[in-house]
């Protein structure tokens, strides 16, 4: 099959033989797809590498046969957004996720439209936590595994005085007890869910009881192996904590 002036966003790039680039892209209409860009390494630079860049928005041609296509031809559709510190890393673990969690050639234009919206949240110093959840919660949505954020696993409203673990098929289940603060830390105010289901920006102290539940439904489709971006969040937690 040949694209034409298929619009999609960069989501990695990485050396591919000696010349070439393998190039994961984020496409509207044939959802991920990964292409083989020949020729663009080395001492020389080309043009084509320039509108390569993670997060840059393209419009590109290729040939597709099999799980890699041939990329033919590609133009930059504006400035990919130039992030710094933890907008950076924000970045590379939204791309992380979509590359292992959504298939190849599954269309999704659902996620090619969160991904447009959480890149230009980025770009504009939102709060980082509201736009991470905010997108963990539209790419389960995106490829089939969304929970329900205003009512549990067994349809009742959510109460927001309560305290809630994300069960990853069932959903929202009640606390029925309170075992302490490191577990309270692992589990979402009832007042995040309901913050999450209306997209309302929720206090700092209930956004942040999102944060691990939400990670937990993620690794449970990951499976047993985790995301470099997480080992790389860790790592810097534990160099501040020095």
């Amino acid at each position: 099959m040949r694209l034409v002036g298929e619009p999609a966003f960069v989501l990695h790039a990485r050396p591919w033989r000696e010349t070439s680039l393998l190039v994961e892209l984020l496409s509207a209409e044939h959802g991920r797809i990964g292409v083989v860009a020949r020729g663009v390494q080395g001492a020389k630079k080309h043009v084509l590498r320039a509108a390569l860049q993670p997060l840059q928005f393209i419009r590109f041609d290729a040939l597709l046969r099999g799980e890699l296509g041939q990329l033919q031809a590609a133009e930059a559709l504006d400035a990919a957004p130039l992030l710094h510190g933890d907008a950076s890393l924000a970045a590379f673990y939204i791309s992380e996720l979509i590359l292992r969690l959504a298939p190849r050639h599954d269309p999704l234009p659902e996620l090619f439209d969160v991904f447009a919206q959480t890149r230009n949240a980025l770009a504009r110093d939102a709060s980082l936590a509201w736009t991470l959840r905010r997108f963990e919660r539209d790419l389960l949505d995106a490829i089939g595994f969304g929970l329900s954020f205003d009512s549990d696993g067994d349809g009742d409203a959510i109460d927001p005085a309560a305290r809630y673990r994300l069960d990853p098929e069932h959903g929202p289940r009640r606390l029925l007890s309170d075992r302490g603060q490191g577990e309270r830390n692992a589990h979402a105010t009832g007042r995040a869910l309901l913050a999450l289901a209306a997209d309302a920006l929720p206090n700092a102290e209930d956004l942040a009881s999102l944060r691990l539940p939400l990670r937990g439904v993620l690794a449970h489709h990951l499976g047993p192996r985790g995301l470099k971006s997480w080992e790389m969040l860790g790592e810097l937690a534990r160099l501040k904590a020095k």
